[in-house]
């Protein structure tokens, strides 16, 4: 009796990726012809400027198993790929990015893990290509959020990953419109395998990445797991009352003292004044982020609103 092959759904978020799209869709078929699997390849598109969309049609015109999604306009980095994940319809899905730093063929590696009994697998780089700053600024940040996170995080997680359809289903029902993917995969539980590769420098293409998107979603990851920033506000503010109160006591008792003779002076008014009011603007903003995230969720707006589907 022949059993029917599991379906393992490839999903690759694109943006402006004209150069790499060939590439991709090439290495992809050499890996999965290898594998004992049926696929599909899901290529989500955030309203590209350029060709990529024309040269994705191009190749989903002869081969049925390549699948588009256009969004009606960009939706940023962290809504699109999630969306597409959730369009899946296979046994496994598979995220990789289009730019090829994620490479294709740690799709084997991907698929090993998940047939051993991970429900979760997740490609780590504890080396790479990039810039040794920016390196260093994601490992601190790692680092930082896996200290104060209430559910341990995988540190220097890319976000490319095999996930089985029960922790789709999962995500699916949360319904969450702005989610931070890394800390959900962690939040609902499953043991996660890792995949460690060196990252390689973007050969093509131009990245998207810039400081407002690298903030996002590090405030992000914050906002949604972890109350520590909150509760660290509270406790300064408390001891920041405390060593107020006492420095008031000592000028005072000071001034009783040496009642002639002690100036207080304008300096330390001015330090005392711009401090507290740096602190306060620190903590409001921080508070900011929080309730900024928490009017996200209450809006309910789609991840994503589409404008065209191709072979599906």
């Amino acid at each position: 009796m022949n059993l029917e092959k599991k379906l393992i759904s490839i999903v690759t978020p694109c943006y402006n990726e004209e150069d790499n799209i060939d590439e991709l869709y090439r290495r992809i078929v050499a890996v999965m012809a290898e594998l004992p699997y049926d696929y599909e390849h899901i290529c989500i598109d955030n309203a590209s400027t350029d060709d990529t969309v024309i040269k994705i049609k191009a190749i989903a015109a002869l081969d049925i198993r390549v699948k588009l999604i256009v969004n009606a306009r960009n939706f940023g980095h962290i809504k699109s790929p999630y969306y597409g994940i959730l369009q899946s319809r296979g046994d496994a899905c598979i995220l990789i990015a289009s730019d090829l730093q994620d490479p294709p063929e740690m799709i084997v590696e991907f698929i090993r893990k998940w047939e051993a009994g991970y429900k979760t697998v997740l490609a780590v780089k504890p080396e790479s290509e990039e810039s040794s700053l920016m390196f260093f600024l994601r490992r601190t940040y790692y680092r930082f959020i896996t200290r104060i996170s209430e559910v341990p995080l995988v540190q220097n997680a890319t976000g490319a990953g095999l996930f089985d359809r029960v922790v789709i289903n999962i995500l699916r029902d949360l319904q969450d419109p702005y989610p931070y993917f890394r800390g959900l995969l962690c939040e609902i539980g499953y043991p996660i395998a890792t995949v460690p590769f060196k990252q390689p420098r973007r050969s093509r293409g131009v990245t998207k990445n810039n400081f407002y998107t690298l903030y996002d979603i590090a405030m992000l990851g914050i906002t949604n797991h972890s109350k520590v920033p909150l509760r660290l506000m509270a406790m300064s503010g408390f001891l920041l009352s405390f060593l107020s109160l006492l420095v008031a006591f000592g000028f005072l008792i000071a001034k009783l003292i040496y009642w002639n003779s002690f100036q207080l002076g304008a300096a330390p008014m001015l330090i005392g004044i711009f401090f507290f009011g740096a602190i306060q603007t620190f903590f409001i903003g921080v508070l900011g982020e929080y309730v900024s995230s928490i009017h996200t969720q209450v809006r309910k707006i789609p991840l994503v609103v589409e404008l065209e589907r191709v072979n599906f």
